[in-house]
Formats: structure tokens, sequence, C-alpha cells
């Protein structure tokens, strides 16, 4: 029987677009794309989610990328993204009515260290009992070790969690670590998907 409801973050909670990120901190489409190609969508982007590099050293690889003139934009980028962010406000609401009805609300999320700025701005954060950031923990979706990781953490069965995540392959690596997964669409789609596995709410 599921008792938790374990939410990704970016997609499903907050919107992420790397590509409008880059637009708030540039001035031209063509240094938009550069921007981007330098640090949202960098290989050292996904090493900050790892906690396998500081923010110093993938803002100095960025930089590296770029004309002089965008370093001060990366720099900025890097230090202001997440105050960017946006919710998804249909599923924060989805969470807090989950959390009413008594069943356990969790986050678990690949980010960076930045990550306890971001849940403090999340709509249904006074909702949530629990929240693991994978750079913290030196582990990423989809790796199954994470999700026995985040349950260990928080005694939870695992085959008493429900997972969701806009990421099919994290939804692989949920189901194969044992927990129900759903391949997130869209909160009134997950909400008929969480009823159907008979949860009241």
């Amino acid at each position: 029987m599921i008792e938790n409801v374990v939410f990704d973050l970016g997609g499903v909670l907050m919107h992420f677009d790397a590509l409008g990120f880059s637009r708030m901190f540039t001035e031209s489409e063509e240094d938009a794309q550069a921007l981007n190609a330098a640090l949202f969508s960098s290989l050292e982007w996904a090493y900050l989610d790892a906690g396998a590099i500081s923010e110093e050293a993938a803002l100095l690889i960025a930089q590296s990328k770029l004309p002089d003139r965008l370093g001060p934009a990366a720099e900025k980028a890097l230090a202001e993204w997440d105050l960017k962010r946006t919710p998804i406000q249909e599923t924060n609401d989805l969470a807090c009515r989950l959390h009413e009805a008594g069943y356990g609300v969790y986050v678990l999320s690949n980010a960076g260290v930045r990550f306890p700025r971001i849940m403090s701005r999340i709509p249904c954060r006074k909702a949530v009992d629990g929240w693991m950031a994978s750079a913290f923990e030196h582990l990423v979706k989809p790796d199954p070790a994470i999700y026995t990781r985040f349950c260990e953490r928080f005694w939870l069965d695992l085959a008493a969690c429900a997972f969701t995540d806009d990421n099919k392959d994290n939804i692989v690596g949920a189901t194969a670590a044992g927990m129900h997964a759903h391949l997130f669409v869209g909160a009134d789609e997950l909400e008929s998907w969480l009823k159907g596995q008979g949860l009241s709410f």
C-alpha cells in the first residue's frame, strides 16, 4: 500500500527552462544560446548535480568557453538562476492535498548545492516531510542506490512509496529500486494515477 509520494523538483514542482534562464542574463538570442551551452546544458552542470565539482570551478570552465564580454553574464546567471524559477502550481497544490490527507510528501531531486534555497521558495514547502538533493549524496538519479538511500534516510519502505519524475530514465531507476513509479506529464494525470493506485484524497 502506498503511504508516501516522492516528487522530483525540476519539471514537476518547479519549472526548469535552461535556455529561458540564459535569455534573462543576455541581450541577444545568440548570446543566450552560447551561455546555455557553456553553463546550463554543459557536462559541468551534471557534475554540479553529482556534487563532483564546485560552483567556482563550473563558472571558470563556463567562462573559458565564452567570449570575455559574456563572463559577467555567466557569473550572474550561476549566482541567480534559481531565483528565476517559477512553480508548477497545480503539482504544488496536489502535494498539499496529499499532505492534508495524511500521506507523506517528499522531494528527491538531481540538484546542486543551491537546492535548500530552491526548496525554501516552493509553494508546498510546509507540506514536505523531507527532501534529498543529489549533490549532497554524491549519487544521482537514475542510480537505484539513491532511491534506496533516500528511503533509508527517512525510514520509509520502498514498496510504500510512489515516485514521480518527468525523466523516463529516473522512473526506470526508481522501479528497479522497488518503488512504484510514474512518468510525470501533468498534475491532473498524476492525480488520476495515484487514485488508481488506491490513494484517497
